[in-house]
């Protein structure tokens, strides 16, 4: 678990996606969240790729070791603290 975790700190999830759907949207596993869950489709994004996508914490339960995070534009999620990483996804810079 990332050290001091706290309300409204900005988290990243590592996700799967399983079916890119034809509306735009994917069908994803996120670890520990046992619900169907769905995303905008990340640009150039495939079946069986993983994702980070990024969220902050609304609600840490220490005692379940579990926290909530309202992930942008998805909703909430309820993940195992394993699950996360402190702080947003890293962004990919191309160089041309």
């Amino acid at each position: 678990m990332p050290a001091s975790m706290k309300v409204d700190d900005e988290v990243s999830l590592s996700i799967t996606i399983l079916k890119v759907l034809d509306n735009g949207m994917s069908s994803v596993s996120i670890p520990s969240y046992s619900f169907p869950f769905s995303i905008d489709t990340p640009t150039r994004a495939k079946a069986g790729q993983e994702v980070d996508i990024t969220g902050f914490v609304r609600r840490i339960d220490d005692a379940k070791g579990r926290l909530t995070v309202r992930i942008e534009g998805g909703g909430l999620v309820s993940a195992d603290i394993e699950a996360v990483s402190r702080g947003p996804a890293a962004t990919v810079r191309k160089s041309w």
